[in-house]
């Protein structure tokens, strides 16, 4: 039973945590799960390309969460992440993921971290008017603007691929 209140938590904190920036989203739920880009997309009805999927690397030398918001087709170039951020980094596991950011993996939202996290977001999702990101849940998203992800997470924008 005490899961299946946990991600009514998580949802809770990305709702406040948008209010707190002034951003009336709303947080769709769905009964089958959007944890990949793929079947976020096929709930949502958007093409895969315009989901912020989330994804969570640490960093080597401060063993820092770093969250890179990329576009749901493209693939990660660790590389250029790294040289961005002037640390290496390396995948992060379930544990620290929420130990990190209080998520579950496939439900890290943009926002409502219960921790410091350094932000970089995909440039390509800018060519897109209307995006979706996880809203701290596995079958949760909302919609929001490239500008409006830029605003609320203070990330840096960057060619992750």
């Amino acid at each position: 039973m005490a899961a299946a209140t946990e991600p009514k938590g998580s949802v809770a904190r990305v709702r406040e945590a948008l209010a707190r920036h002034g951003l009336a989203a709303e947080i769709r739920e769905f009964d089958a799960s959007t944890r990949t880009s793929a079947d976020a997309a096929a709930a949502i009805g958007c093409t895969v390309a315009q989901i912020a999927k989330s994804v969570i690397f640490r960093a080597k030398g401060g063993n820092q969460p770093v969250l890179v918001i990329a576009s749901g087709i493209n693939r990660v170039n660790e590389k250029k992440v790294e040289a961005a951020l002037g640390d290496k980094i390396g995948r992060a596991d379930a544990e620290f993921v929420r130990a990190a950011t209080g998520f579950a993996i496939g439900g890290v939202a943009p926002v409502g971290h219960t921790g410091p996290v350094r932000i970089f977001i995909d440039a390509d999702l800018d060519q897109y008017d209307e995006i979706w990101a996880a809203a701290g849940s596995p079958n949760s998203v909302f919609r929001l603007t490239p500008a409006d992800l830029q605003r609320i997470t203070g990330g840096q924008v960057l060619n992750v691929t």
